[in-house]
C-alpha cells in the first residue's frame, strides 16, 4: 500500500472517530481545555487546595469561600477575566458543570469533593434570584453581627411631615425630626431547610440536573422570606407598630373606589407596590377600570402584570385573601442579616449528602410604620 492510500484511510478512520459519540466528547473536551488555557491563567489555582481549614478559615473572617479565593492571598480574579476564583477551582480539577457533558455528582466527589458545598450554595443563591420580588418590597438590606437588633424610630406626625425649606424668623423655633432607637430589640432567628437524601439517588446523576434542585431550595427560601416579610407589615416588628387598616367601602366587595381611598391615605407616600393574595389579584385585574386592552397585550408581551394606580403589582399567597397591602417599597421595610446563607460543608463533604442543613438568619423590621397600610376587605 502506498503512502497515499496509508494517508488517505487514517483520514477516514479519523473521521469515523470524530463522528462517533466518544469522538465528540473527546473534541468537546479538548475544546473546552483549549479554551479556559487559552484564555484563563491557572496558575495561582493550581497551588491551592480547598480543604476543610478553607472553609473554617472563611467563616472565621466572614466570607463565602468563593469571597475568600478572590483575596489576595488566594486568587484575586483580574479586570475582565472569564472566570472567577471559585470557577478556576473547577477547572483545575475537571469539574465542568455546564455544557453538553457536565459531570456526574459522583466524578464531582471523586474529583474534588470539598468544593461541592460551595457550589451547592453558589446555585441556591441562584435559585433565589430566580424570585425577584422580594427586592421589590424592601427598601434596604444590612448584614449585622449579632442575632439582636433594634431598629429605629421615625416620628413622623402630621406637623413633622410638613417640614420643609421656608424663612425663619428670628427667634422660631426650627422644625424638628425626631429619629430613636425602638423600646424593643428584635431576634434574628435561623431559618433554613435540611436536604435530605441518599447518595444512591445522586451519584449518577449530572451537576445540570443538581443544579435544578439547588435552585428550587433557594426558590422556596426566598419564597418563605416574603411570608416574614407580609407577618412584619402587618402585625409589626414588636415595637407596637403593626400596619394601619383602612376598611373597603362594604364589607365582603373590593371595588375601584377603595383603591382610590387607600391610594390616596399615602400621601405624602407613594403607593408604588401592591401585594395581595392570588384571589385578590384576579379580583383586581378584572375590574373594569383595569379591562384596558393594552395591559393585556404587554402581559401576553412581557408577562408583566398590569400596574394598577402605578403600583406594581406582587403576588403573595402569605396574605390573607381578604387583605390588601399596599407599600411604599422605599421606606417601608428593611431586612437584617445576621448569617447569610450557609451550607453544612462538614456534612456534605464527609457524609455525601446524606443529610445537611442549608440555614440563614434573617428578620425584617418597620422602617417608617406609615409608608405600609392594609385594605380590609371583609370586616365586621
Amino acid at each position: 500500500m502506498d503512502s497515499g492510500s496509508i494517508k488517505k484511510e487514517k483520514t477516514m478512520d479519523l473521521e469515523k472517530l470524530l463522528n462517533s459519540v466518544e469522538g465528540k466528547k473527546l473534541l468537546e473536551l479538548a475544546n473546552w481545555e483549549k479554551s479556559i488555557s487559552g484564555h484563563v491563567d491557572l496558575s495561582r489555582a493550581k497551588e491551592i487546595k480547598v480543604s476543610r481549614e478553607t472553609y473554617l478559615e472563611s467563616q472565621s473572617r466572614g466570607m463565602s469561600l468563593s469571597e475568600l479565593l478572590e483575596t489576595e492571598d488566594y486568587d484575586p480574579s483580574g479586570i475582565n477575566t472569564p472566570l472567577d476564583a471559585f470557577e478556576r477551582q473547577l477547572a483545575v480539577n475537571d469539574i465542568r458543570v455546564g455544557g453538553r457533558n457536565p459531570v456526574t455528582v459522583e466524578l464531582f466527589y471523586q474529583g474534588a469533593p470539598a468544593l461541592l458545598p460551595e457550589f451547592m450554595m453558589r446555585e441556591i443563591k441562584r435559585g433565589q434570584k430566580m424570585r425577584p420580588e422580594l427586592e421589590k418590597l424592601i427598601a434596604s438590606s444590612s448584614e449585622i453581627s449579632s442575632s439582636r437588633y433594634t431598629p429605629f424610630y421615625v416620628n413622623v406626625t402630621p406637623t413633622q411631615a410638613k417640614l420643609s425649606l421656608r424663612p425663619i424668623g428670628d427667634s422660631a423655633e426650627i422644625p424638628t425630626l425626631t429619629v430613636a432607637e425602638q423600646l424593643h430589640s428584635i431576634t434574628v432567628p435561623d431559618y433554613g431547610i435540611t436536604l435530605k437524601t441518599s447518595y444512591k439517588a445522586l451519584r449518577h446523576r449530572t451537576t445540570a440536573q443538581f443544579k435544578v434542585l439547588l435552585w428550587y431550595i433557594g426558590f422556596k427560601l426566598q419564597a418563605d422570606k416574603m411570608g416574614l416579610l407580609v407577618n412584619t407589615v402587618i402585625s409589626g416588628d414588636g415595637n407596637s407598630n403593626p400596619a394601619t387598616v383602612v376598611n373597603s367601602a362594604a364589607s365582603g366587595s373590593l371595588t375601584y373606589a377603595d383603591l382610590i381611598t387607600l391610594w390616596n391615605e399615602f400621601f405624602p407616600f407613594e403607593m408604588n407596590t401592591i401585594l395581595c393574595h392570588k384571589d385578590k389579584i384576579k379580583t383586581i385585574l378584572t375590574l373594569d377600570e383595569f379591562k384596558d386592552p393594552m395591559a393585556g397585550f404587554m402581559f401576553q408581551k412581557t408577562g408583566d402584570l398590569v400596574s394598577p394606580l402605578g403600583s406594581s403589582l406582587v403576588r403573595c399567597d402569605d396574605v390573607t385573601s381578604d387583605l390588601v397591602i399596599g407599600l411604599d417599597n422605599r421606606f417601608a421595610i428593611e431586612e437584617v442579616v445576621s448569617q447569610s446563607l450557609m451550607v453544612e460543608y462538614d456534612k456534605v463533604i464527609e457524609q455525601k449528602l446524606e443529610e445537611a442543613v442549608i440555614s440563614e438568619s434573617v428578620a425584617y423590621a418597620k422602617v417608617i410604620k406609615e409608608a405600609a397600610l392594609v385594605l380590609d376587605t371583609v370586616w365586621p
